[in-house]
């Protein structure tokens, strides 16, 4: 497929008992595998690695508050001496 040409693959991850499978969400075409120990040890891996920073949206803060944290940090630090 064309978008995975340009923008690269968009891997979704799952556990099948103590086996982590990845294959492209746009194309379909299987990424591979890799197994572990324990069935839960598979989950958690597909779960971490799975996780989209859209998914995040509003939990974590935006790049643009980070002059005003650093800001706030110099202000604290010259307060302090």
């Amino acid at each position: 497929m064309r978008t995975c040409r340009v923008l690269g693959h968009a891997h979704r991850f799952e556990a099948d008992g103590t086996m982590m499978r990845w294959a492209c969400e746009r194309c379909g075409e299987d990424g591979g595998s890799k197994s572990y120990a324990t069935a839960a040890e598979a989950e958690r891996y597909a779960r971490a690695f799975d996780r989209r920073d859209a998914d995040d949206v509003g939990k974590r803060p935006l790049l643009s508050l980070l002059p005003l944290w650093l800001a706030r940090k110099a202000g604290r630090r010259s307060s302090s001496r």
